[in-house]
């Protein structure tokens, strides 16, 4: 192993921890020139070694091969992020998504049962139903800000857009809306690479508890709603525990609005700094779903998915995996990957694509993708048809990133138009 390489990855592991906002795509290439397999020191567990996987092909391999890899590391390792947190919180917490069962930490029959149970809720054709609604709330969100000719894309559309639409699936009340934003902001910002932020545990006792009472008002209020529709599932039988009701719910307003928010904020972004990729999109709306695909791919809002354990020994790409072992499937870097796409480092809006790992892969694939997209197409259409005139209301250099594990998200992003 050259200096050059140890610096690249030293340098890799201060981005996802947080302590560093170096232009992170110039890594990944870097660290795919060492290896599509490239071994780091574990932050949880110094006895262990952590793999990160940086080329689309292994990314593939490892989020679908189930035998060999598992989100839950329970038996094959003693130290693990989420028991940590877990004894960090208050004893009497209910179990949310990252602490308890949810479908992000149980593979096999438990992740089928969980997803068979919302998943006729997240049928395109359902998504597809709610296409006018998503349309009326992006409408009333412009029409609050059009008469300034100014705008905060990420507090004033980028947010409510789809915190409201997965609250009316759910039966979120409108007044507790923004606590439901406030306390999943501080969750997904507050993870890093072998960092854990004290506020993570304030925000998840309080999402648990928060829907917990939820619960129990639609126990004695039952309405037209997911939360209720998944409360009777629980109550005809074991199919589904209390536990797992919480941890459902709280899985999905989090996954439910983050990913299509950093989606909103950072694609605009990405448009304002290629203006005649913005140019394009402009002269033809009928773009704007490959051009959500292309976005993306081009900086999509996850670095990363999930970690994976290996259930076993095993050999990647010559190098040898052990059994207990974690793999970072890095999926930004495997979006770029120059094998796989032709000038990958440069936006395209017209680029066909026929795969990326935005949402990931496998059984453990995002189950809101094709709501992502309706609200990304809807989003970026509306934006670009009623104020067409776009421009960015701060200097380049100003603009404040969040740097987590998984993401990377914009904190503001002001515009006139």
């Amino acid at each position: 192993m050259t200096n050059t390489e140890e610096v690249v990855k030293e340098q890799t592991l201060n981005f996802l921890s947080g302590k560093s906002s170096e232009d992170p795509f110039s890594l990944f290439a870097k660290l795919r020139s060492i290896g599509s397999v490239v071994s780091v020191p574990n932050p949880m567990d110094s006895n262990k070694q952590a793999w990160m996987i940086t080329d689309m092909d292994e990314a593939m391999n490892v989020l679908k091969d189930n035998k060999r890899f598992t989100v839950d590391p329970k038996g094959l390792e003693d130290n693990n992020l989420r028991e940590d947190l877990a004894n960090n919180l208050d004893s009497s917490t209910p179990d949310t998504f990252f602490t308890g069962n949810s479908m992000l930490f149980v593979d096999g029959v438990d992740h089928k049962r969980l997803r068979k149970l919302v998943s006729r809720a997240f049928t395109p054709k359902y998504m597809e139903e709610l296409r006018p609604r998503v349309q009326q709330i992006a409408d009333e969100l412009l029409d609050q800000v059009i008469e300034e000719g100014a705008m905060d894309i990420v507090k004033d559309y980028a947010y409510p857009l789809p915190i409201n639409v997965i609250s009316e699936m759910l039966g979120v009340p409108t007044s507790d809306r923004k606590d439901l934003q406030t306390w999943s902001s501080a969750i997904a910002k507050g993870l890093g690479w072998g960092r854990q932020d004290p506020s993570i545990a304030y925000s998840l006792n309080s999402f648990g508890n928060y829907t917990k009472q939820l619960v129990e008002e639609k126990r004695k209020n039952p309405g037209n709603d997911l939360i209720s529709q998944l409360i009777i599932i629980e109550e005809e039988g074991d199919r589904l525990s209390e536990s797992e009701l919480i941890s459902m719910i709280t899985l999905l307003i989090f996954a439910g609005h983050e990913t299509t928010s950093n989606l909103i904020a950072t694609g605009t972004m990405m448009l304002l700094d290629h203006p005649k990729q913005l140019e394009h999109l402009k002269s033809d709306l009928g773009l704007v779903p490959t051009a959500v695909e292309e976005l993306l791919r081009f900086n999509g809002p996850s670095t990363s998915v999930g970690p994976r354990f290996a259930k076993e020994d095993i050999i990647i790409n010559n190098q040898k995996i052990n059994k207990g072992d974690m793999l970072l499937v890095l999926v930004k870097s495997a979006n770029r990957d120059e094998q796989k796409f032709y000038q990958p480092d440069e936006l395209n809006v017209m680029r066909e694509i026929d795969r990326h790992l935005a949402f990931g892969q496998g059984i453990h694939m995002c189950l809101g993708a094709p709501l992502a997209r309706i609200e990304g197409d809807i989003a970026f259409t509306t934006m670009l048809r009623r104020i067409p005139n776009i421009e960015l209301n701060v200097k380049r250099d100003e603009l404040d990133w969040d740097i987590a594990l998984s993401s990377q998200s914009l904190n503001s992003l002001p515009v006139t138009f």
